[in-house]
């Protein structure tokens, strides 16, 4: 019992769990060093293997994009320092899909006892009992996780979806709005469903030039293009 209460996976809506580690870029406190800042962590199973290096590679030449989005990137696997220090180097000289010379300046961090990993469920037995799965946990400025997602060992991230994660989660919070499936920047998003009956007839009823709704229920708001 005590074991699977240490495995828990933290929850969309709670506070992300406190730790501190050491990583490639010297101690931190997590989340306190990133008040204000969006940060993707993100974990994986082993430093040296081939669907991570190509991972930490994308990462780390989309680095200035998020950024950008006021949002820090924070790896993690269950290897030592060392060994993520060999692994960034060596990264440094291969050449994949147009990316070379890539430098990974985002922390990574040592978690040898697994400790930071079992604080967020990326140990699951039924993968591996010594590896942490492919987690990403996105979390907000005031330290709340807003979105989670869990990749098999075997399957690459799509970091795209990642980055439209975050551009989504600003949107709404920014506007009060929700995104619709397979929403872009500068698509129509939607507008909370109506709360009575006479605020759904309002907006039936209703000729705005920046908002329309399909039915009472499912209303947008334009965006300027």
């Amino acid at each position: 019992m005590e074991e699977n209460a240490v495995n828990r996976m933290p929850l969309i809506g709670d506070p992300a769990p406190a730790f501190e580690a050491v990583t490639t870029q010297g101690n931190i406190k997590f989340p306190e060093d990133f008040a204000g800042k969006w940060v993707i962590l993100f974990s994986h199973p082993a430093d040296f293997t081939p669907v991570c290096t190509t991972e930490f590679m994308t990462f780390a030449t989309m680095a200035e994009e998020f950024k950008a989005l006021n949002t820090e990137l924070v790896g993690l696997s269950v290897d030592s320092l060392y060994a993520h220090i060999a692994w960034l180097r060596k990264i440094q000289e291969l050449e994949w899909n147009g990316m070379k010379n890539v430098e990974v300046k985002f922390p990574l961090i040592e978690d040898i006892r697994m400790e930071v990993a079992k604080k967020y469920g990326m140990i699951q037995p039924g993968q591996s009992n010594t590896q942490a799965v492919r987690a990403v946990f996105v979390i907000d400025p005031e330290g709340k996780i807003r979105t989670i997602l869990y990749y098999p060992l075997s399957t690459g991230r799509n970091f795209d979806e990642i980055k439209r994660i975050i551009l989504a989660l600003q949107k709404a919070d920014k506007d009060k709005v929700a995104t619709p499936a397979n929403w872009r920047p500068g698509d129509d998003t939607i507008i909370p469903t109506a709360g009575s009956c006479g605020t759904a007839k309002e907006r039936m009823e209703s000729k705005s030039d920046d908002r329309y709704c399909l039915d009472w229920f499912l209303c947008f708001k334009r965006e300027k293009k």
